[in-house]
């Protein structure tokens, strides 16, 4: 009998995925990539400076779990964006190589082989950062994928799931602001589900990597509630980095916060298997986690291509505004068609939502809920934006 790998059965990432889509297609001469949200404002001078001036760091192996004096910063950051008292940053704070690291490997730490001697539940948004489904599979869990669509205003409602599912479940993602659709969680939505999480005994793991670009309102983050409403910190954490909010996807660096009990175990399993951030590029992010004035610049170049995108397409019959990010999620009757014809017509690369998303869970209509969507990320320039948006009107309308 032939041995089955434990990710043979994977779909290829999301970017490969369109690289072959769009392998033998060929575009026009002017090119526009809008597919892939990687930001490409400029960042701030002192970071430069900040590894300059620390770069003899590089001669030795970095502090594992974060410098003091970047966790320090952390810790009055969140203190300060929510509204919160300020963590012990020793206890509560673990310095990450990304969120995608911690958002993977706090599953491995924290999810359990068994619960009620059953094969351990995962909850996750439908659409989804893949990320989120890989590290279900990794630890033998079955991931439930639970729509995020119009009807609920793009946030998954776990509280649809069977109880027979609830009853078994260990850990539950949640995205907010939401990747793809920009929709925010607010109160009432962050204390229903720790409401579930203390009848069900499950932690929450909050990904919050688009907090700082909004439109309109700070959205409301999962730690400000948690202190509202009460909740036992070792059910929540947060995770956050400085790649959108600070245009340093490069710097690799991110954070978990949570109960001492909850990052005790996540710095445990990083002491084996975590790579952590060298230690000049820790002073450059303590630097940018203090500063906010060139936060408030990056979302205001944001909300002008948000602004952009509202006028050129505020007639496209199911466009909805995103109340944060900088992704739009735009109904088509096919994703892979509309990305090809896109890219073979007008030179505008976009993601076709099924390359983020997976059949429901059974519990709902089993279609992926991905199908009919592109993702479009308006990261580039306000004139590549433009020549995008307004080739996307063209082609839907």
């Amino acid at each position: 009998m032939q041995d089955i790998l434990r990710f043979s059965d994977l779909p290829d990432y999301a970017f490969p995925r369109l690289r072959t889509l769009l392998r033998n297609v060929d575009a026009p001469g002017t090119q526009v990539p809008l597919h892939i949200g990687e930001p490409t404002h400029s960042f701030p001078n002192f970071i430069r400076e900040k590894i300059l001036e620390n770069f003899s760091g590089f001669n030795s192996y970095p502090p594992n779990d974060g410098t003091p004096a970047l966790l320090s910063s952390i810790a009055t950051w969140i203190s300060k964006r929510y509204n919160t008292p300020e963590l012990d940053f020793e206890k509560n704070i673990i310095s990450l190589n990304g969120t995608r690291e911690g958002l993977f490997n706090a599953t491995i730490a924290l999810s359990p082989s068994l619960k009620n001697g059953r094969i351990p539940a995962i909850l996750l948004p439908n659409p989804f950062y893949q990320c989120y489904m890989v590290a279900a599979k990794a630890v033998g869990a079955e991931p439930i994928f639970v729509p995020a669509i119009n009807e609920n205003g793009f946030l998954p409602d776990y509280s649809c799931l069977p109880k027979a599912i609830l009853e078994r479940t260990t850990i539950c993602y949640i995205c907010s602001p939401s990747n793809p659709q920009g929709s925010i969680a607010s109160e009432t939505y962050w204390k229903n589900l720790f409401s579930m999480a203390e009848d069900y005994n499950f932690k929450i793991l909050a990904d919050e990597c688009y907090s700082e670009i909004y439109r309109h309102k700070k959205p409301t983050g999962a730690i400000e509630s948690a202190n509202k409403f009460n909740l036992n910190p070792e059910r929540l954490i947060i995770f956050n980095s400085l790649s959108k909010r600070s245009n340093l996807p490069g710097l690799r660096s991110g954070f978990a916060a949570s109960g001492e009990k909850t990052i005790t175990e996540l710095k445990k399993l990083k002491a084996y298997s975590g790579a952590p951030c060298p230690t000049p590029l820790q002073f450059a992010a303590e630097a940018a986690w203090r500063d906010e004035e060139h936060v408030k610049k990056n979302r205001t170049q944001y909300n002008e291509k948000l602004k952009l995108a509202d006028k050129i397409l505020k007639n496209l019959a199911g466009y909805k505004s995103p109340e944060a990010g900088f992704f739009l999620w735009l109904p088509v009757d096919n994703g892979e068609i509309a990305a090809t014809d896109l890219w073979k017509n007008f030179g505008v690369k976009v993601l076709p939502g099924a390359y983020l998303s997976n059949k429901n869970h059974k519990t709902f209509s089993e279609e992926s809920p991905g199908e009919r969507f592109i993702r479009v990320a308006l990261v580039r320039s306000i004139q590549e934006i433009e020549f995008g948006l307004k080739s996307i009107s063209k082609y839907l309308n």
